[in-house]
């Protein structure tokens, strides 16, 4: 090998590693952003080792068919694999609202109360004056009176429920639930049981922790954010007006967040651009501001296909480095080569995989719930 094929090699390779390190940069700041406190290190906790042995009970989720059937509605596709969890009473109840129909044993702490005499949600007039006090959302399902669908139950409404199902997610992007808010929980929704004279069922509090530890740190392996920065050359600044006119062009706009946003039909955002300045985009101070560079960002657990979606978002900065005329570098302001992004395309390929492969797809209901 000769001594200029060796320097070239070194400094490819330190490409590749720079962009890692920016990814690594990029998570770690948007973790900080949402006070994430997941932990390294993961076990499997949605994957199903032996399709023989038991499943534990899922709380009702509905399939894709149920739902496109009921409605007429087509629902997005799910990965090739992944696990659809038989539901309780599924045979006779269906879920057809969403926040319902995802609540899972292994994703929530469930409370089933049975009441001796139907009654409206604003019998639960404890729990909804500590809804907030968790620390994660929670969610309360009604089954009408000669219903046979759950539904998403509020204090207003006058409907006459002959069973709720009371439920705290065990994780999002701020860590799992703690111990004491689960017990605390449950203390709360058994005593509103007797308040009501319902029957209750309930987990096992130190089950439910485990499990909240456990997708946590499966949680913690996949949750990745790639970013791409387009910056000048020089020290020259980029005109925030002239960024909002590129990013038009591309069928981007500027939401509440500061950021600029690719949606897809359902209003859904695909990837956003943003101020490497760290100061949100405001419709009425792009006339008079610049910027050193922007940065287009995919939260990969959050996006359906997002192996499909990375490849539209490094075409879209590829169209807005020509137009503003910028390069596309790394947090190291080093060019990204198309080696370097398709290695990062591996990776995430493989996140998309992982998470197929332990049911929860990517960009699906469950992900967008997880990774909130």
């Amino acid at each position: 090998m000769s001594e200029l094929q060796a320097v070239l090699l070194a400094i490819g390779s330190g490409v590749i590693v720079a962009v890692y390190a920016f990814g690594w940069w990029q998570q770690r700041q948007y973790r900080r952003k949402f006070g994430s406190a997941f932990n390294a290190g993961h076990a499997d906790a949605l994957y199903r080792e032996n399709a023989a042995e038991p499943v534990e009970q899922a709380w009702q989720i509905s399939s894709a068919e149920t739902v496109e059937a009921a409605t007429g509605e087509a629902t997005p596709e799910v990965c090739a694999g992944a696990e659809i969890l038989p539901a309780e009473g599924s045979a006779t109840i269906t879920s057809l609202d969403e926040p319902c129909g995802l609540l899972d044993m292994r994703s929530d702490f469930i409370i089933e109360l049975h009441l001796d005499e139907p009654g409206p949600a604003a019998v639960l007039d404890g729990l909804w004056q500590r809804k907030f006090d968790f620390g994660k959302p929670v969610q309360v399902c009604g089954l009408a009176l000669g219903s046979q669908r759950w539904e998403r139950a509020i204090a207003e409404c006058k409907t006459l429920y002959a069973r709720f199902r009371i439920a705290l997610q065990l994780v999002d992007r701020g860590g799992a639930v703690s111990a004491a808010k689960l017990a605390e929980f449950r203390d709360l929704v058994l005593g509103l049981s007797e308040n009501i004279k319902a029957d209750a069922s309930a987990q096992d509090v130190s089950e439910a922790h485990r499990h909240a530890v456990e997708l946590d740190q499966f949680c913690a392996e996949v949750d990745q954010m790639v970013g791409v920065n387009l910056v000048p050359p020089g020290e020259r600044l980029l005109p925030c007006m002239k960024i909002a006119q590129a990013a038009a062009l591309q069928g981007m706009t500027l939401e509440s967040d500061g950021a600029f946003h690719l949606l897809d039909a359902q209003g859904r955002s695909l990837f956003t651009l943003s101020n490497q300045d760290a100061k949100p985009f405001q419709s009425h101070t792009l006339e008079a501001s610049g910027t050193a560079g922007v940065t287009l960002l995919l939260d990969v657990p959050r996006t359906l296909d997002p192996v499909a979606r990375f490849d539209l978002m490094v075409g879209v900065a590829h169209d807005l480095s020509r137009e503003l005329q910028v390069n596309l570098v790394d947090d190291h302001r080093v060019v990204l080569s198309d080696s370097g992004l398709a290695l990062i395309r591996t990776r995430i390929a493989g996140v998309e995989a992982k998470m197929c492969g332990n049911g929860i797809a990517p960009g699906g209901g469950q992900a967008r719930r997880l990774f909130a």
